[in-house]
């Protein structure tokens, strides 16, 4: 691999918890792709991991619960024909996944109150594109 695939921060997915597994790729390749294991799946065992920071892992679990089975999150790559480069593809993929799944939530927006005289600026011209519309009937006509 072309090192640590790093998650956020100084936070790196440790090569010794992804369990890899290959397998035939419905892909481009030609006759190639009935001889290659070129389809990578890659597991990660999130609930039992140590090397993402407590408050990270119990964000992730919630926010990938419905992908996760029995606890472990798995990703997998067959866009391209070699199976090194579908194992970098499927270890960014993860790394991104999990980076996503393990950020800290937005802020929550401050209310604000709409400014006076932008309320009664829209109400005066909701007031003159009514009178212009009223103003195209026909009922005036002699």
């Amino acid at each position: 691999m072309s090192g640590p695939h790093v998650i956020r921060g100084s936070v790196c997915l440790p090569e010794s918890e992804l369990m890899w597994r290959f397998s035939r790729s419905s892909g481009p390749g030609g006759q190639h792709v009935n001889t290659s294991d070129s389809q990578v799946e890659l597991r990660f065992d999130l609930a039992a991991t140590d090397a993402l920071p407590p408050v990270w892992k119990e964000r992730a679990l919630a926010r990938l619960a419905g992908r996760l089975v029995g606890g472990v999150v798995t990703v997998r790559a067959s866009e391209h024909r070699s199976q090194w480069r579908n194992r970098e593809a499927a270890a960014v993929r993860l790394a991104a996944l999990l980076a996503e799944a393990s950020a800290p939530p937005p802020r929550p927006r401050r209310p604000t109150k709409i400014p006076r005289g932008i309320n009664e600026r829209r109400l005066r011209e909701k007031k003159q594109r009514g009178d212009t519309k009223r103003g195209r009937s026909g009922r005036d006509w002699g």
